[in-house]
């Protein structure tokens, strides 16, 4: 890749001959910044990490797609949350921002986490309101603000963007996963939010791509996508947004940390299904 725009809160890789398809990973990192203050070790802090992410999809620039990193940990801050999701029980005070719940804080898992997958809490104390409000303005809303503006310049030049969310997931669900613990995963999940962030043809594109590929498929089950694919698509606008998750056994070895035996292969698919999604977007485009 060539080198990047960066900042403290993301890196951008730009194509140079771009076409109207955005990638980005907010949480591949396992950047933590010096007043995180958990009390947990930075390894086991890397719970949260989708691991080797970003470098399975670093040829994306070369098919035309800018691709966004976040550079800093997911356990730190996810930007994969509304800025008003936040865990009031972690808060030392009374939050005087947006406050705008998702759920999430069920499972310790909204904007900035109560606990690991594994049910550990990640703090020994409440957090102040300065530190979770800087946290934000200084990693949530610049991550997402980029992600927003190249999505909107794609659309405002070709009449049309399509964007991938890009993560991965742990081969069974733990004790915080979604819908319970002990829950086998696919080898690939879309989450399209039940067919309300992009239309049917993006979301079968990619699922009828991978299958060919022999991986097991399922959408919307169970991880549906949650903010940075919701906010910023309108299909109807010409706006498409699908998230997919990748399973870790897929392409990790035993400790889920090094490159699996299977790594350079899905690597192979993932460049030839970004090269298919490049051309699908380029015709999309308004002539």
């Amino acid at each position: 890749m060539s080198a990047p725009i960066q900042t403290e809160a993301y890196s951008l890789f730009l194509a140079q001959q771009a076409v109207p398809l955005v990638m980005d990973s907010p949480h591949s990192s396992s950047t933590f910044p010096q007043d995180f203050n958990a009390c947990l070790p930075l390894e086991d802090l890397r719970d949260g990490e989708d691991v080797f992410i970003d470098a399975l999809w670093s040829h994306a620039p070369q098919h035309g797609a800018h691709l966004l990193l976040a550079e800093f940990a997911r356990t730190y801050i996810d930007p994969n949350r509304h800025v008003g999701d936040v865990d009031l029980s972690m808060i030392d005070g009374e939050w005087p921002h947006t406050y705008v719940p998702s759920g999430k804080a069920n499972i310790g898992k909204s904007l900035i986490w109560r606990t690991l997958d594994d049910g550990r809490p990640i703090y020994d104390r409440k957090l102040s309101i300065d530190e979770v409000h800087q946290r934000i303005q200084r990693y949530a809303l610049p991550y997402q603000a980029q992600l927003q503006k190249l999505i909107d310049t794609h659309h405002q030049t070709f009449g049309v963007c399509y964007h991938i969310n890009c993560h991965s997931m742990s081969a069974v669900s733990g004790k915080m996963g979604e819908g319970g613990p002990g829950i086998a995963r696919a080898d690939v999940v879309l989450g399209d939010r039940d067919g309300t962030t992009c239309n049917a043809e993006f979301t079968h594109l990619v699922k009828d791509f991978m299958q060919g590929c022999g991986y097991a498929v399922k959408i919307n089950d169970p991880f549906k996508g949650v903010e940075l694919v919701r906010a910023f698509s309108n299909p109807a606008q010409g706006k498409h947004s699908l998230q997919i998750e990748l399973n870790k056994r897929l392409y990790t070895d035993a400790t889920g940390r090094g490159k699996g035996a299977n790594y350079d292969k899905l690597a192979q698919d993932l460049q030839q299904l970004t090269a298919v999604l490049a051309q699908f977007a380029k015709s999309k485009a308004a002539k």
